[in-house]
């Protein structure tokens, strides 16, 4: 922000007031205002090929008014840009069906105090990022690699015309990357609320261990196995649990698999999901404050996400998860955090292989999972994954980037990939889990500001319903 510009707060009141002068008394708005310091250094081929960066600022705006309601965006900061927003909105809901479900305006409350951010990371240079880009590489002792390193800086701030008003900053590093042998293909990824915490030796090291262990993988005929899921591969069943199962819409219009007050998860499970657990805006799209919410507690569900809309809708209150486009999307919960006691004595910190010349490095948490393993198999990815039915969460996918069968707690060869159509719900119910790793690992999202942490999950059963092509 150059001196003399106004701040996001400014920004967002100047909006508040506009709508007042150009909606009348009755027109109720919210404003956001984000300015967002974004930057990705790529690498392919084992060579940085794409440094961007992008500094920019953006504006939504929501009205009602006459009982309708829109919503708009824009990214010019000018009094005539600011203007050409608010009137196109306040045309936009005109022309909008009426809106009885309309929950109100967040009333001035408190924003609860968010973490401090790390400056070094909001304004880390590229040669920082190329850095670890450099070590991910060499790390990989010659194997091909390709990926990302990603810093974001976003400060925004909130206003409303009764009076609301709240800011906050975040940052973010993240790190995703393969190496690939041959056909075989070995990730690592890792988020941080600091860049000096991305280690891209350690990363690079790792992918290319486990792309030399899925080297010449054997079919498996399809069916249930015992599996030991890696974080990347427990992410996504947070992801698609957040989105489908603890979103206050769908379970509102039932299509959740969510029962509060029901034992559906193993006792093992606890959910949380913990926005300001790290470095996160302490609002939410509507302004409400944000803190941690208990999903599951030791297996029992306790809560759904809720925004201003679907909590009036449930007699409840909004737990902070609105986003925008919720009117579609419904709340979500971005920050999921899955937590448990540890499976059996873990081992020191560090990384050990497991089984033979073709087995699988894996960290120490993993491994003690593995050693209970009669026969299983070993997944460190899910992708491409679609629900089939929402109300039991029923999903298939493919498994990618390495996956292993065990025999006898040792690591055996490496597997093809396997489709799978499974149930999360069940998958993860009531004596279905035999073990969680002890230490969560942060995994990205595809869009900065969310994560899913996780520890290694060893499941009892997992249906594969035949190979990747099928």
């Amino acid at each position: 922000m150059r001196p003399g510009d106004p701040t996001e707060l400014e920004l967002a009141g100047q909006v508040i007031e506009l709508v007042r002068r150009l909606g009348g008394p009755a027109a109720q708005a919210e404003a956001v205002v984000t300015r967002a310091d974004l930057a990705l250094t790529r690498f392919a081929n084992s060579a940085i090929h794409q440094n961007v960066a992008e500094s920019t600022v953006g504006i939504r705006l929501r009205v009602h008014v006459d009982g309708r309601t829109a919503a708009g965006s824009g990214s010019v900061v000018t009094a005539d840009g600011l203007r050409t927003l608010v009137e196109r909105t306040l045309a936009a809901a005109r022309l909008c069906p009426p809106d009885p479900g309309w929950p109100g305006l967040a009333p001035p409350t408190p924003a609860p105090l968010a973490p401090p951010v790390d400056e070094a990371t909001a304004h880390a240079e590229p040669d920082q990022r190329a850095d670890r880009v450099r070590a991910f590489v060499a790390a990989a002792g010659g194997l091909s690699t390709a990926g990302y390193c990603r810093t974001a800086h976003r400060s925004s701030a909130f206003a409303n015309s009764a009076g609301h008003t709240a800011h906050g900053r975040f940052v973010e590093a993240a790190m995703d990357g393969i190496a690939r042998q041959g056909g075989a293909d070995g990730v690592a990824r890792r988020c941080a609320d600091r860049l000096s915490d991305i280690d891209g030796a350690e990363l690079g090291g790792h992918a290319a261990a486990k792309a030399q262990a899925a080297a010449d993988p054997i079919e498996l005929p399809p069916g249930r196995y015992e599996v030991v899921f890696e974080p990347a591969a427990v992410a996504d069943l947070l992801q698609n649990l957040s989105w489908y199962g603890f979103n206050g819409k769908r379970y509102a219009e039932r299509q959740s698999f969510a029962e509060p007050g029901a034992d559906q998860f193993d006792r093992a499970v606890t959910l949380v999901d913990d926005p300001l657990g790290a470095s996160g805006l302490p609002f939410d799209a509507e302004g409400t404050g944000r803190r941690a919410l208990t999903l599951v507690e030791a297996g029992t569900t306790r809560a759904v996400a809720h925004d201003r809309r679907t909590a009036a809708e449930a007699g409840a209150e909004s737990t902070g998860h609105a986003v925008a486009g919720g009117a579609t999307w419904g709340p979500m919960a971005r920050n999921l955090r899955l937590s448990g006691a540890a499976a059996g004595p873990a081992s020191a910190v560090g990384r050990s292989t497991t089984g033979t010349a073709a087995g699988a490095v894996v960290d120490s948490d993993t491994a003690a999972l593995i050693a209970g393993v009669r026969r299983g198999l070993l997944v460190t990815d899910l992708w491409y994954t679609r629900v089939l039915d929402p109300k039991s969460l029923v999903v298939t996918g493919l498994t990618r980037n390495g996956v292993w069968l065990v025999e006898d707690g040792t690591v055996v060869r490496a597997v093809r990939d396997l489709r799978f159509t499974e149930s999360y719900p069940r998958a993860l119910g009531p004596g279905a889990v035999l073990g969680l790793g002890a230490r969560p690992v942060r995994q990205p999202d595809r869009v900065d500001g969310a994560w899913w942490a996780a520890p290694p999950v060893r499941l009892a059963s997992w249906h594969f319903t035949g190979g990747a092509s099928g």
